[in-house]
């Protein structure tokens, strides 16, 4: 299970470089495999497809470690964060499978996401995606409900698809319930790629759906205390009470 990180060759870990360049099979979701095209080889064998398929690509690959290849299952991001490395153990799980399974970090779109914009993650944070493909709506709304009573900054994966695309704005508006209007949001849509954007707007623009989102977009909403400056957001830990700044 490799991470290739935001995409770009330069943002992955020498480790993760390693591993993809030795195995002998690389399979992934063909748009990360397109991003780390540089470093696949003839002689490897390359296994690409599409959204949707993730079980049959992770069955694949568990299938090819256990006939003795060495596979490198590559995830945007981080692999264990709304990624294929849970699915991979479970499905290894449950029919005991004698395959050694090794995890190699990436840094995770929160990560990358918040760098551009300043320094949003300062303090306590809930991760909440809008995805309600695998997870009831419901629970996603009581999730989103009590991370803002917390006075969490929220930071959100999948905030709109083809077919979701109002979920964003009802996030906002249950979060207004509890949060100032005037609340900074960043949103930063294909971090570090070439269409790379990034947008700090207010929490009402937010919910008036100022700025378009899709499922290559993060949104980080900041808590009671967060602050922008210099077109960067920022939410402060707590020196300026510890220190007096």
């Amino acid at each position: 299970m490799v991470g290739t990180g935001p995409g770009p060759i330069e943002f992955l870990c020498p480790r993760a470089r390693d591993a993809i360049e030795n195995a002998q099979t690389v399979a992934g979701y063909q748009t990360y495999l397109d991003l780390i095209s540089e470093l696949l080889r003839p002689e490897q064998d390359i296994i690409g497809s599409g959204m949707m398929q993730e079980v049959d690509r992770c069955k694949r690959a568990l299938g090819l470690a256990l006939d003795g290849k060495t596979v490198a299952l590559v995830c945007g991001g981080d692999p264990g964060i709304y990624a294929m490395a849970g699915l991979v153990f479970q499905l290894a799980r449950l029919q005991d499978m004698a395959v050694d399974i090794e995890v190699i970090p990436g840094i995770p779109a929160l990560s990358a996401c918040a760098a551009l914009l300043g320094a949003p993650l300062m303090h306590d944070f809930a991760v909440i995606s809008l995805s309600d493909l695998l997870t009831p709506w419901k629970l996603i709304e009581k999730r989103l409900k009590l991370a803002a009573q917390a006075d969490l900054v929220i930071v959100i994966y999948n905030p709109a698809s083809k077919k979701r695309r109002l979920h964003i704005q009802k996030a906002a508006e249950l979060i207004l319930e509890t949060r100032s209007p005037a609340t900074p949001v960043g949103i930063v849509t294909s971090a570090y790629r070439q269409d790379q954007s990034v947008h700090l707007i207010s929490l009402d623009d937010l919910a008036k759906g100022a700025i378009p989102v899709n499922m290559q977009s993060t949104v980080i909403i900041g808590n009671s205390r967060t602050f922008s400056w210099n077109g960067r957001m920022i939410t402060p830990r707590g020196y300026e009470d510890k220190y007096g700044l």
